[in-house]
């Protein structure tokens, strides 16, 4: 929807719903900076945000490679969204390379604005290119073009300063970033203070980087080439305090509050792993709040660490990867086996082995589920956005502390480091987290158990006249002396099994959404939630009767899901695997679901999803 009127000095003005804008460029040339300082900007401006960085794996791939492209979509709106955006309305491309990638993915008469200065012979050679595109007449019928001389507009506002001519190159993003502020009517303010905080020690790179994003600005403002300004309103009933967060700093927000609900310190152990790693380092900010962070030497070390103070009576938790969860499962099934309380944050990545470590996937859904030895259940959680991290972050230590039970989180690199609004909750409207520590040796058995939870105490070491055994070994109910008796191993595995099936009388039902007689049910998990509800509010406007659901309970399963999938003819599952939750359904509940497997390291799209059940729709 687009209403024009006119502006001031020439330029017309004109409003929009929503936006879509990738920015690209080498690895060195900021891009991801650009595009966090716009989502932030957006989001300050009361615009509903959604974005999706995407980097290269390599630690520095040769300059103007298409290797070393990064590049970062940022989707902002009058309304509510939910995804980063199918294909961008604005490319922003800095060199030859990121513009090869990319342009495929722009709207026909979309806007490309890329930096001339980079389009030298050495880098279109670099990117394959045998002439330079931008000079193509064709290329100006498809897209409305605006080839700038980017590098050297930053150049010239930064001529007086006494900085070396790299240094000044490096500021043509925020020459970028003030164009597309002007094009988008956002202010300025946010960005300059950022600038000032961030480079407060080098008040020369600061005062350039004001320069070149002022210049940007004002290019915008003077240059014929420019003669629209376009704007996107408020969200509309948005009350609260909001702040942009991706999933993994919700994440460790939400253990913080868990601990801080609890009343307990919180140990956080881990080893480095992309993507997960960004959840030590924010955890590692708030000592202050009782937070322990502890960076093992490697992933079995960071297990047994989680264990010992899970063991100690601390709020536990770790985080890794796929990799990381192969090595972890040994000491993991060992805490299966002692029951004790502790929260594993999978964010999955590409696989297998090393794989694709910036791209995303949900292919760890079996690993999860059945990847230890024996008979060994552990709840399974999955969030729906990048917000809601948070919540099943302090959900998932509820469940670990109620029911004395590992449990794993199911995160993924797409939801890990993408961002969104979160509305922050106050402390005090959130349901405390209940712990209970008995210090009454009178009766006490180490594996006696809670009835309506089948949960053990939770006794912390040296308890007077409390002390007991815990270990690997299978165990004697009640006492949890070392037993090989066939009837105790039966008995303990059918416990720990019955135990986990409990959990699903604390969950809530499964809620669908979209037409009540629908014949068909959109069934996901995970980050496609965006992509899936998006799709069938379309498909519903369109007058097509779809229902869809998101499961964040994957095991158990909520206890309404049977009833659920009974009322659908038929049932179709997107996951970025070859349907792993599929098989689990189909196994379950003897329902033939649909799968909709996707394993490109990219999240789903929402035209994919909705070409999808078009096909499904147009065969019955």
């Amino acid at each position: 929807m687009v209403d024009s009127s006119a502006s001031t000095a020439g330029k017309s003005s004109e409003t929009l719903d929503q936006v879509t804008i990738l920015f690209c460029g080498d690895s060195g040339d900021g891009m991801q900076l650009t595009g966090t300082q716009m989502g932030t900007t957006s989001a300050i401006c009361g615009n509903d945000v959604s974005t999706l960085p995407d980097y290269p794996a390599e630690i520095r791939a040769p300059a103007g490679s298409l290797g070393g492209v990064s590049a970062f979509q940022l989707h902002f709106a009058s309304h509510e969204i939910h995804t980063p955006g199918d294909s961008p309305d604005v490319l922003v491309a800095m060199n030859p390379a990121a513009l090869k990638i990319h342009l495929p993915r722009l709207l026909p008469g979309g806007i490309l604005i890329a930096d001339r200065d980079a389009f030298t012979v050495r880098n279109l050679e670099k990117a394959g290119y045998a002439d330079n595109p931008l000079e193509d007449a064709a290329m100006g019928t498809r897209y409305r073009v605006h080839a700038l001389p980017v590098t050297t507009l930053t150049l010239k506002v930064l001529e007086s300063l006494d900085l070396k001519r790299s240094a000044k190159v490096r500021c043509k993003n925020f020459f970028a970033l003030g164009l597309v502020y002007w094009l988008y009517d956002r202010p300025l303010e946010q960005s300059l203070t950022w600038i000032e905080k961030k480079f407060v020690r080098m008040p020369l790179v600061a005062e350039a980087n004001r320069l070149a994003l002022q210049a940007g600005y004002h290019y915008g403002e003077t240059a014929d080439a420019f003669s629209v300004q376009w704007r996107v309103p408020r969200t509309t009933g948005r009350q609260g305090t909001y702040r942009l967060v991706n999933g993994n700093e919700a994440a460790a927000l939400g253990l913080v509050t868990a601990a801080r609900l609890a009343g307990k310190p919180l140990v956080y152990s881990s080893y480095p792993i992309t993507p997960a790693s960004e959840i030590l380092h924010s955890l590692s900010r708030w000592k202050h709040l009782d937070v322990r962070t502890i960076q093992a030497e490697d992933e079995i070390a960071a297990m047994g660490a989680t264990i010992g103070a899970a063991y100690g009576g601390s709020l536990a938790a770790t985080g890794t990867s796929g990799p990381g969860v192969c090595l972890k499962s040994e000491a993991l099934n060992l805490a299966v086996m002692l029951e004790l309380p502790l929260v594993v944050i999978n964010v999955q990545r590409g696989g297998p082995s090393t794989g694709m470590p910036t791209r995303t996937e949900q292919a760890d859904l079996l690993q999860a589920m059945f990847g230890r030895h024996g008979e060994s259940p552990v709840p399974l959680l999955a969030p729906a956005s990048p917000a809601d991290c948070f919540t099943l972050a302090i959900e998932a230590m509820r469940i670990a502390v109620r029911h004395m039970t590992p449990v794993f989180i199911l995160s993924e690199g797409f939801l890990a480091n993408s961002s969104e609004p979160w509305r922050i909750p106050r402390l005090q409207d959130l349901e405390p987290i209940v712990v209970k520590h008995p210090t009454e040796p009178t009766g006490f058995q180490p594996y006696s158990r809670t009835p309506e939870t089948l949960a053990r105490p939770w006794v912390l070491p040296g308890t007077p006249g409390m002390e007991h055994r815990l270990g690997g070994l299978e165990k004697q109910p009640l006492t949890g002396n070392v037993s090989y008796a066939a009837a105790d191993h039966e008995t303990m595995c059918r416990l720990r099994a019955d135990k986990i099936a409990r959990i699903a009388g604390f969950i809530p039902d499964l809620e669908v959404a979209g037409h009540p007689q629908a014949s068909l049910l959109v069934l996901g998990w995970g980050g496609s939630y965006g992509a899936i509800r998006t799709a069938v509010e379309r498909l519903a406007e369109a007058g097509r009767p779809v229902a869809c659901a998101q499961l964040r309970y994957l095991n158990p399963f909520p206890g309404n899901l049977g009833a659920v999938l009974a009322r659908y003819k038929r049932v179709l599952v997107p996951e970025l695997n070859h349907g792993q939750l599929a098989l689990l359904l189909r196994a379950r509940y003897l329902v033939d679901v649909q799968s909709m497997g996707k394993l490109q390291g990219q999240p789903f799209k929402v035209g994919e999803i909705e070409a999808c059940i078009m096909e499904v729709l147009s065969d019955d």
